[in-house]
């Protein structure tokens, strides 16, 4: 749940006026009131003699009445938000939540009844607008110098009681969000996220494989983003900033955020840290550098936070770095789910603690980082076999920061590696599925029965029943697999298997046997994950196959291979709109 606490304003009736109205895009939905300072307060939508003009004089009464100054900017206006993935809350809920947050605030506490009035309206599911006037009915104005904290105090709260994500602040390491202008920017030129998330994961990218200043300007400049350096009188770097081109203000001008505006850890001293300490010599030779990297990783992650506290937060931090670099050279097919990965690890790898980067687990991971970034980039970039052991290791590896956090009671970031760390064995058994697919040869019955005489028996595609199938293919999975949430959705991958011309039981067959299941949570879910592997080769194939190239699936998460420029610093070479520009408007994260 998040308070956030507009800026003052001095027209209560625009404001009223503009959450019952249809909003700027259409997006307000059933706008009414969810509760009032007076429960006997009418709300407008639902009365024939009562107008929201008349709502907001009732609000500005007590300021009218200010007998000392008035506040030139009475209004208080907050939004209180829930993450998508939160249940919906009921209007008797929301109500609860109100209150709490006026009581909060010091607009209107509960033993208080001379306190302001207020209103809250609702127009979405997630989300509701708490509208206060800066007077009390006593002629005295609030004391909200605490509002914000204290707002967010009762925001934890309800998480637990209403059993919600559980969010946090004020540790200093959330990342910086984009602003609602910025969003609708994004918006209005048809780019799938706002630039300040482009501008982070470029820059971030640039940050994780650097190894010197020169080499991290350098590879923004490859990336395709414009650059400032802001130098101190006595000739040094203290500080940068970037901007996407096309990104101009109402004045023409590029718009430049500066690093620590991007993220907590992209400021250029704390980016300096990075390779900061001893020397790293990524001896490996390029056709080795998959397995090079899975040992070290696996070596590190028995050493992770061993040092202590700070030597820990240095550790996570250089695990943060890897799985970027890791993400960006990941063969196509699994890109998406390693950019995800990286994505969510993000908060993981800044732990609410000074960082001491000495640690030996931290020596390794920039090992591994550089191995990757030196070698892969020019071969093995879509090798699913050779990369399969680093996303073994890497699982590891996000386990053990995660049982580390736990310890150190670092339970944002814990839930964080969590959450990568599902991906990440999203990403190993879509790669298993991947393998499989390329190693597949049909049974030569299987191909005998569906091209003889037998044909004629044969069931429609999409029509068999998939039971008999999953107790042919995996008998010793099959009850559990029949009764697992995921069932449904394995069996429309089954489904779409035999509509591609397969035998839906021969190919579950194949990558059931790739790799066990008998440590999984949900044998069902894995299955469904290597499939999903086996139908993006499979597309690959064919499009490979029509096309003549071996490119990428058009509209897929990965992108192509164009040859390099002599010189350029990789892996972050791809300017960080093209991506936008392909796929146009998307969610934002």
């Amino acid at each position: 749940m998040i308070p956030k606490e507009a800026a003052p304003g001095d027209d209560t009736a625009g404001l009223l006026y503009y959450l019952y109205g249809p909003g700027k895009r259409d997006e307000h939905v059933d706008p009414h009131m969810v509760a009032a300072w007076d429960p006997f307060v009418p709300d407008p939508v639902k009365s024939d003699e009562f107008s929201i003009s008349d709502l907001a004089m009732l609000l500005d009464a007590p300021v009218r009445a200010l007998t000392g100054k008035k506040p030139p900017l009475h209004v208080f206006h907050v939004a209180v938000r829930n993450p998508p993935e939160d249940r919906t809350l009921t209007d008797e809920e929301w109500a609860r939540v109100a209150r709490e947050m006026m009581h909060a605030a010091g607009i209107a506490p509960h033993t208080d009844d001379q306190g302001c009035r207020w209103v809250a309206v609702r127009h979405a599911d997630d989300h509701i607008h708490i509208v206060a006037t800066r007077a009390r009915e006593d002629d005295r104005q609030p004391d909200t110098s605490w509002s914000k904290l204290r707002m967010q105090e009762a925001a934890r709260g309800f998480e637990v009681e209403f059993g919600l994500r559980r969010l946090t602040h004020a540790d200093g390491t959330a990342r910086r969000w984009s602003k609602t202008g910025e969003t609708d920017k994004a918006t209005r030129r048809g780019l799938s996220e706002p630039v300040r998330e482009t501008l982070q994961r470029a820059v971030r990218e640039a940050a994780a494989a650097s190894v010197s200043d020169a080499d991290f300007f350098a590879r923004l400049a490859a990336a395709g983003l414009r650059v400032k350096q802001r130098i101190a009188p006595d000739g040094n770097v203290t500080g940068y900033s970037v901007a996407l081109p096309g990104d101009r203000d109402g004045g023409q001008k590029p718009v430049f955020f500066p690093g620590t505006k991007l993220a907590p850890d992209l400021s250029l001293p704390r980016v300096r840290e990075r390779w900061s300490g001893p020397p790293v010599n990524p001896a490996a030779a390029p056709a080795d550098a998959w397995r090079a990297a899975a040992e070290k990783v696996r070596a590190a992650a028995d050493q992770l936070g061993a040092g202590g506290l700070h030597e820990g937060a240095g550790d996570v931090a250089a695990l943060g770095d890897l799985i970027v670099t890791a993400a960006v050279v990941s063969p196509y097919l699994v890109r998406s789910q390693m950019r995800k990965a990286a994505y969510e690890y993000e908060r993981a790898s800044r732990a609410p603690a000074a960082r001491q980067m000495e640690g030996q687990a931290r020596q390794l991971y920039r090992e591994s980082n550089q191995v990757l970034a030196r070698s892969v980039a020019s071969v093995g970039r879509n090798d699913t076999v050779a990369a399969l052991g680093l996303l073994l290791a890497l699982v590891t590896a996000v386990e053990a920061s995660r049982r580390w956090h736990q310890a150190q009671e670092h339970r944002v970031q814990a839930e964080a590696a969590g959450r990568a760390g599902r991906l990440l064995h999203e990403a190993v058994e879509v790669t298993v599925g991947v393998n499989a697919a390329r190693e597949y040869k049909p049974r030569a019955k299987r191909a005998a029965a569906r091209a003889g005489a037998g044909r004629r028996a044969a069931t429609a595609p999409g029509t068999r029943p998939m039971v008999g199938t999953v107790q042919e293919a995996v008998p010793e999975h099959a009850r559990e697999i029949l009764a697992d949430p995921a069932w449904p959705a394995l069996r429309a991958r089954l489904v779409e298997v035999e509509k591609a011309g397969d035998d839906p039981g021969d190919v579950l067959a194949t990558v059931a046997a790739r790799r066990e299941l008998n440590s999984a949570d949900s044998v069902a879910e894995v299955l469904v994950w290597r499939l999903d592997g086996w139908q993006r080769q499979r597309s690959s194939a064919a499009a490979a196959s029509g096309s003549g190239t071996t490119a990428a699936p058009a509209g897929g998460p990965g992108r192509g291979t164009p040859a390099r420029k002599q010189g350029a610093p990789s892996p972050t070479r791809r300017p960080p709109g093209e991506e936008q520009q392909r796929k146009g408007p998307k969610r934002g994260r």
